[in-house]
């Protein structure tokens, strides 16, 4: 048997940027990736050379989409609300419009990290699907997978846990940060584990660009470390396995109705479904505070500058800008140029998606493509990874 070493990313010449916008569904606002909110004033070293590395990937995305392969995705415990959309579901979009290999996992395994009972998971993925859709996401040219479907990524865990110390997954920050919002419910095994699942999920298709927020870094760094020490130990002549770099996210923190971050776990959150009637609601809700005087500070004022954001990411015009417009008029004025605003953009969303659940063809059909060819690559992926080991043995 011949080991299959996967190609290296291809660094190209770097060059002024060219990236293509974040879908805007209403032909409205756009963000793009240079116009990034700036770095936060106390930002790690390693954050900031994240940062700086995603400037030169999308430099090198413009140029060479096919350099890349992203893995992407997230557990499906519930429809998807604006803070994935605008965080991470356009941004997805963007890349597969843009010609990057888009692998999306819905982690449906990792649901029961933190829970006893997984609830209706084909319902909630069949949601998703149709959320995807409504999104941009194609599922012809993304590969749309789910955990339990793919045996061999599942493996594949076994060897990378042999690769890693119980007391480096106790230090994970990511992993404390879920514990404690488990308000004191004890860590399972999964749990402990979970950035070795993530691992896995990266490893396994050889992506080598992961979309992430700047506090899942450390996850990505566990993937990174994982693939490091297995090329040391099973592969030191020619590594194996592709060390990913991140893609930080374009756009800022989506904040809930109570000023906490959007999660579905909290209730706080407004679905990418979400009816004009929920979406005024929702924002009469959002908290703000008791200045007047509209102004974009986003440390002192993080409700006001949460609306206001939202305004931005609707409309297309800065948030300072916004900000200047409302000036005294005050929050009502500001809630409701917001309300119209996420109602517009979100418009023909919402009729894409009503679409597709009035449609006959059921969602969850399009995961047998999806799934097909992630089992095509973890399969190959396992067999290397078996003859590195020499654990194959006829």
């Amino acid at each position: 048997m011949t080991t299959h070493v996967p190609a290296q990313p291809v660094t190209h010449p770097l060059a002024p940027s060219t990236s293509a916008p974040l879908l805007s569904p209403s032909g409205a606002g756009t963000v793009r990736p240079d116009d990034a909110p700036p770095a936060p004033p106390h930002e790690t070293g390693s954050a900031a050379a994240a940062r700086a590395r995603s400037r030169e990937i999308e430099d090198q995305i413009a140029q060479d989409p096919s350099a890349f392969r992203v893995l992407t995705g997230e557990r499906p415990t519930g429809a998807l609300h604006i803070g994935h959309y605008f965080g991470t579901v356009a941004n997805r979009a963007r890349l597969q419009q843009a010609g990057v290999e888009v692998m999306l996992v819905l982690a449906d395994y990792q649901v029961i990290t933190d829970r006893d009972e997984t609830g209706d998971l084909r319902g909630t993925v069949r949601e998703i699907l149709l959320d995807y859709q409504a999104a941009g996401i194609d599922p012809e040219r993304t590969t749309i997978f789910t955990h339990s479907a793919v045996p061999a990524l599942n493996q594949l865990i076994l060897p990378f846990l042999s690769l890693v110390s119980v007391a480096e997954l106790e230090r994970n920050p990511t992993v404390k940060d879920e514990v404690r919002a488990g308000g004191g419910r004890a860590m399972s095994g999964l749990m402990l584990t979970y950035p070795v699942h993530q691992a896995a999920d990266i490893l396994f298709c050889h992506a080598n660009l992961v979309p992430v927020g700047q506090d899942q870094l450390p996850h990505l760094e566990t993937t990174r470390m994982l693939a490091r020490r297995f090329n040391h130990r099973f592969s030191p002549a020619r590594p194996y396995f592709t060390e990913p770099d991140a893609l930080l996210a374009p756009s800022p923190t989506i904040l809930g109705h109570d000023g906490t971050k959007m999660s579905k776990s909290r209730g706080n959150s407004l679905l990418i479904s979400a009816t004009e009637d929920e979406t005024a609601a929702f924002v009469r809700r959002c908290v703000t505070d008791a200045d007047r005087h509209v102004t974009y500070d986003p440390e002192r004022r993080p409700g006001v500058a949460n609306l206001l954001t939202l305004a931005s990411l609707c409309t297309g015009e800065a948030a300072e800008s916004v900000a200047d417009e409302i000036g005294a008029r005050g929050a009502g004025v500001l809630k409701a140029l917001v309300t119209e605003a996420l109602v517009e953009y979100f418009r023909p969303v919402r009729a894409r998606r009503a679409a597709l659940a009035e449609s006959t063809v059921d969602p969850l059909s399009l995961l047998e493509r999806g799934n097909a060819r992630a089992n095509q690559i973890a399969d190959r992926t396992l067999d290397d990874v078996r003859e590195l080991m020499g654990t194959v043995y006829a």
